[in-house]
């Protein structure tokens, strides 16, 4: 399969390039020239597939074939071996949870498929690569474990100063070896326009072979497909209505990596009748839906940080999927705003009416999803294990979350970063 270029539909690269370069040469996202549906007979067939088996066949539509199948079998194997279960809140509740990753955090999906499938690619060249990732929260911490240690690949990590939890800093900062992590004075939006600019820089892409491992990058992407339809998959079982129903959909919402990935498992045959966009008060997404037209604005910070961004990169991605129709866009995705005062009190609800636990982003969710009137089965996503956020659970809901080993671990070894200014010379020093 071919991409062209969100910014210049005349550019064009192979899975292969498109990985590897992460962004289009004139800064525009790699897209997909096509999304053709899968086979009716392969829907109906979903509630006898495991997550491996729907990851190798999604997986393959967007390779195609630039990766064998035996390499992307193995691939997938190796990223996912971790549970993503769909657990009943109510009869027609559900919550996907998405955090039982090495790093808690639905980043892992990507981060781990992303660094195996560079990996492969680099295996039979000299060539290095330099990832560079701008992160608002759990981005940095998957990548940074997805990509330790990985052969021919070095890994700067660019996070804002005093806008990531203590636990997700630690999780970015604490690796070494080919791991750096950079601590900038600023916000996320100034981290994503470091990078944006990086890419775009004559100097620094003769000099180094860079590529991204944000979401910006379709690598990081199609992965994050498979679990719509692990989900599907187990709503299927869950009786006669859920199978013959099509299903609802809340994506907790910042720079719309994750709806976009919904969007895609969507085009080529996700049974999802609606996304539900649940945004913070970093609401363009709901201005754009609502007015049509798109003012990024700097974001605003959160309890729920991961998803403070007033500039989404995915963005340019859901027009091209629309052909920039937001008439056609409203059809399929309904977008809300909340605030950090109905997010406590979102948490607080579901702990009381579900006793279940939940971090600020997945309430988030639940609040999206809450305040639609449906028929239909509701799905919302939990994309962090609430032991990542316990000041604001112990806040909310007035309960200690039981801290896994990992993030233990974690808390007790040495930050290392590297603090610079928002000054884009800054990380051009860096690089060369």
């Amino acid at each position: 399969m071919l991409y062209y270029s969100t910014k210049d539909k005349s550019q064009h690269a192979s899975f292969r390039d498109a990985v590897l370069t992460g962004l289009a040469p004139d800064g525009g996202l790699w897209m997909p020239s096509e999304l053709l549906p899968l086979p009716d007979r392969w829907i109906e067939a979903l509630p006898h597939l495991s997550l491996v088996e729907i990851a190798k066949e999604v997986a393959g539509i967007f390779a195609g074939e630039e990766v064998p199948p035996s390499v992307l079998r193995k691939i997938v194997n190796e990223a996912l071996n971790f549970a993503a279960p769909l657990v009943p809140l109510d009869d027609d509740l559900f919550v996907l949870e998405l955090f039982h990753g090495p790093t808690l955090a639905f980043k892992d999906f990507g981060a781990r498929f992303l660094a195996r499938l560079l990996s492969f690619f680099l295996e039979h060249s000299n060539r290095k690569v330099t990832v560079l990732a701008a992160t608002s929260g759990d981005t940095g911490s998957a990548v940074a474990s997805g990509f330790y240690g990985v052969k021919n690949i070095r890994v700067y990590l660019l996070y804002p100063s005093g806008k990531v939890s203590a636990i997700q800093e630690k999780q970015m900062t604490t690796w070494g070896k080919n791991i750096t992590a950079l601590e900038v004075t600023g916000n996320f939006d100034d981290c994503q326009a470091m990078v944006k600019q990086a890419f775009q820089d004559a100097e620094i892409r003769k000099k180094v072979n860079l590529t991204s491992a944000n979401s910006i990058n379709i690598g990081r992407l199609i992965p994050q497909c498979f679990y719509y339809f692990h989900a599907f998959a187990q709503l299927a079982r869950c009786g006669e209505k859920a199978v013959a129903a099509q299903v609802i959909v809340s994506v907790p919402s910042g720079n719309l990596g994750n709806l976009t990935s919904g969007l895609f498992a969507r085009r080529i045959g996700l049974p999802v009748r609606k996304f539900l966009a649940s945004t913070n008060i970093n609401d363009v997404f709901l201005q754009y839906l609502s007015s049509g037209a798109f003012h990024p604005r700097p974001s605003r910070s959160t309890i729920s940080n991961s998803m403070d961004v007033g500039n989404p990169s995915n963005f340019a991605r859901i027009l091209a999927l629309y052909n920039s129709d937001a008439t056609q866009m409203r059809a399929d995705i309904q977008a809300a705003s909340f605030n950090d005062d109905q997010t406590l009190a979102a948490m607080e609800e579901v702990n009381r009416k579900y006793n279940y636990v939940c971090d600020p982003h997945t309430a988030v969710a639940y609040l999206g999803l809450r305040n639609v009137k449906r028929s239909l089965p509701g799905v919302f996503l939990a994309t962090a294990h609430p032991a990542k956020f316990p000041d604001i659970v112990r806040r909310a809901c007035g309960v200690e979350v039981e801290m896994p080993q990992g993030l233990r671990d974690c808390l007790e070894k040495e930050k290392r970063a590297i603090r610079i200014s928002s000054n884009y010379a800054d990380l051009k020093k860096i690089l060369l």
